[in-house]
């Protein structure tokens, strides 16, 4: 047992060692459930046992090719299910591990399902470890899943492999699984509750009620439904629901097919010709599973289709915060200034609000939590509303203020100061105390005529401005802003002319061998020779061209002239090297990529081999395309490298079936992974991944010698930052490299 091992697991063992267990006797579990009892426990978690067993598919398929067995147990530590690798459940039957036994410390000694049931975080028991040997050539990886709505605990996912295949992300990807478990499991039950309201029966409801027994007979109309439909309730009871004109099909369905239908959108006229317009809901009443008649209700929507009849109300809100959404906000900018245009005397502000560290606590906490933290602070911010104030969500934690008919600008100020004073209270969310706090832009819609686009572009920016300032205050947007954004469009005016006058030059970082010091490679960096502002690195321009659709022609110079100047220095007798350029994301969609490659090719001469394109996470991720291209990159024989990776969405399924030769381990990465920093694990995961993959990792950002020997003693294959070189212009290249190179 390792002085490194986490306080649970060393407290696990002492007590088996206190207790008098023999470390090289097999501990087997000593309770097991009766076939009745079990059958009526597994009863019990059908639902729960259903859901987990969706999202541990999902795990084991995105696993596929490793050994690996899910183990899901209640509360107690009782095996409810046990899925995965064959043999792996063959072997541990022998230790009596099987479906309906019970794990607990007193029984079995150090173990994954009784430490995760205890622990309230997710945990990894590897190898020595455990206090048995019979376990010692394992990996184990469990969390415990509960209804997060009440903190109730519902037993344990653990999933168990042979040693050799231990890998951190493993224990990431089952945290993931557990949240997503534990969001269906709360979604069914809050569904479970609308369903039972559904079927009670409130006198005084707004909403026409139509009950039937189970021949589809009218037992109950209410007042509500008399006034909606103008029949009498007289009249109504006792007729077959089915033969009705209006709703007889949708109850025809509920009652043969146990149907059940939301929000049905149903028109008719009532006996005084007057056209009603309601949503309709309708399902099946059952008693101790017995369908006993069907329930139906009328809510009336009238009012709100003849005021809003082009709008639909959904597309129109938030579904989480149930606050007006972008699309509402925009459109009610727009008519403002349309009115203000038109000669009305108007006043309009934008507060645009975004929540200081909310990556954070979404990260911490889980979605679940972050989804509820935001209705919270929606709920919050619509306090401080008054009547001419509209609060709609941007997206994601982003919200704004439209403020309308104000006298003077003083009542922007003070609702702005109002609103980061909401923030000064802490937030619960279950057991947790959250706090936040929040940037504000302000812009005010000036003297003259601007566009809502415009005065959203100068709140957002003023909002950035906060963020500059340190965050938790608000920043006006003012002239100082607007020379920014100036400067910015003369930028991109003379972008679109450097295209024409060929201002574009490459440098080239040089990609090493950690051991051997020997250059490998090199990276293609465009950099962009202003006449009058100098030489200009990618992040001054690159954004931009991505905006007005310039990257794709930028590109395709980068790919062009790497192909070309590698060619020309394997024509000077240089030793090849490979020569790697970045797609961007437009590119990479293109049609014409495959194309224009080997058109390139063909025009530079350059063997395919000695030419590698870089592309990021993201671009991977839609899965059938990126599959097609890569495939048709590697079979012209280019080499294939995702960038950056790790600061994406990655997917082992992907990186297994993707032809990829070279994975770049991201510089944010890099500069933490001294003095055991988490991101060390990390690294020394994906360069293991990799490698099981049968494939080679670049670490781009070194720039010290201790990290130069953490990623030698992780064996990492090649390194690349300023600890070697910055990039450098093409002439400096052969200098100072490839002549060494043809020396050695």
């Amino acid at each position: 047992m390792s002085i490194h091992d986490n306080l649970y697991i060393t407290e696990s063992n002492r007590f088996c060692k206190e207790a008098g267990m023999d470390p090289n006797v097999v501990s087997r579990p000593k309770h097991f459930l009766t076939d009745k009892e079990l059958t009526a426990k597994r009863t019990s978690y059908t639902e729960i046992l259903s859901v987990v067993s969706f999202f541990s598919n999902k795990l084991l398929d995105s696993l596929k090719g490793t050994p690996i067995l899910v183990v899901v147990s209640d509360a107690k530590g009782y095996l409810l299910d046990i899925e995965g690798d064959e043999t792996i459940k063959e072997t541990i039957k022998q230790f009596g591990i099987q479906i309906g036994s019970l794990f607990t410390l007193e029984d079995t000694g150090t173990n994954v399902i009784s430490l995760a049931l205890q622990q309230k975080h997710p945990i990894s028991i590897i190898g020595t470890q455990h206090f048995h040997s019979f376990l010692h050539e394992i990996a184990c990886y469990g969390t415990a899943f509960r209804y997060t709505d009440e903190n109730s605990l519902l037993g344990s996912v653990s999933i168990m492999m042979p040693i050799q295949f231990q890998n951190p992300l493993f224990l990431t990807m089952l945290t993931q699984a557990v949240d997503s478990i534990e969001r269906e499991l709360l979604l069914r039950k809050q569904n479970k509750k609308l369903d039972i309201m559904n079927q009670i029966m409130l006198s005084r409801t707004r909403n026409g009620i139509v009950i039937t027994d189970e021949n589809g007979i009218t037992t109950e109309f209410n007042d509500f439904a008399q006034q909606l439909s103008s029949n009498k309730r007289e009249v109504v009871i006792g007729r077959n629901i089915c033969e009705s004109p209006i709703t007889g099909t949708y109850f025809k369905e509920v009652l043969e097919r146990g149907k059940i239908f939301k929000d049905e959108e149903i028109q008719f006229f009532d006996q005084e010709g007057k056209l009603v317009v309601c949503l309709f809901d309708a399902q099946p009443i059952y008693e101790d599973d017995n369908m006993i008649g069907a329930f139906g209700q009328f809510r009336d929507i009238s009012d709100r289709y003849f005021l809003q009849k082009k709008y639909n109300y959904l597309a129109y809100h938030d579904d989480l915060t149930n606050l007006p959404n972008r699309r509402f906000i925009n459109e009610e900018i727009d008519n403002i200034i349309k009115e203000i245009n038109a000669g009305h005397k108007r006043s309009l502000a934008l507060l645009y609000i975004d929540l200081d560290r909310f990556k954070v606590i979404n990260d911490t906490f889980g979605h679940a939590s972050g989804d509820n933290f935001l209705k919270k602070v929606s709920e919050r911010l619509a306090s401080c509303l008054e009547r001419n104030d509209v609060l709609a969500r941007m997206g994601g934690d982003e919200f704004i203020f439209v403020l309308k008919d104000f006298e003077d600008s003083n009542y922007v100020m003070k609702k702005a100061e109002k609103i980061l004073k909401l923030f000064e209270e802490s937030f619960y969310i279950g057991n947790d105390e959250l706090h936040t706090s929040a940037s504000i832009g302000i812009a005010i819609y000036p003297d003259y005529p601007i566009s809502m686009e415009k005065l959203m572009v100068y709140a957002d920016n003023a909002m950035y401005k906060a963020k500059e300032k340190g965050k938790n205050r608000y920043s006006v947007y003012t002239t100082g802003l607007l020379a920014g954004l100036e400067d910015e469009y003369r930028l991109e005016a003379d972008l679109r002319r450097a295209v024409e006058n060929d201002e574009f030059v490459l440098h080239y970082q040089p990609q090493i061998h950690p051991k051997t010091g020997t250059l490998v490679g090199l990276e293609a960096l465009i950099r962009w020779q202003h006449p009058s502002l100098g030489l200009l690195s990618p992040d001054k321009f690159i954004r931009l061209a991505e905006d007005n659709g310039l990257i794709n022609q930028i590109g395709k110079w980068v790919i062009n002239e790497a192909s070309s100047q590698n060619k020309k220095w394997q024509d000077a007798g240089f030793n090849p090297l490979k020569v790697s350029v970045n797609l961007s994301t437009q590119q990479f969609l293109t049609k014409d990529l495959i194309t224009f490659m080997e058109d390139t090719l063909a025009q530079t001469g350059l063997d395919p081999q000695y030419l590698v394109v870089e592309i990021t996470e993201y671009m991977a991720m839609e899965y059938e395309y990126s599959l097609k291209v890569l495939q048709k990159l590697k079979e012209i024989g280019i080499g294939i490298s995702i960038d950056d990776f790790g600061t994406g969405y990655s997917s082992l399924t992907y990186l297994n079936n993707f032809p990829i030769d070279f994975i770049k381990i991201d510089k944010s990465f890099v500069f933490e992974i001294i003095d055991d920093h988490p991101n060390a694990y990390i690294v020394k995961a994906i360069i293991k991944l990799a490698h099981n993959l049968q494939m080679e990792v670049i670490a781009e950002g070194v720039e010290t010698k201790e990290q130069l020997d953490f990623l030698i003693d992780q064996q990492c294959d090649f390194v690349q930052g300023f600890y070697f070189s910055k990039p450098l212009p093409a002439d400096e290249i052969e200098r100072i490299y490839l002549d060494k190179n043809n020396r050695e």
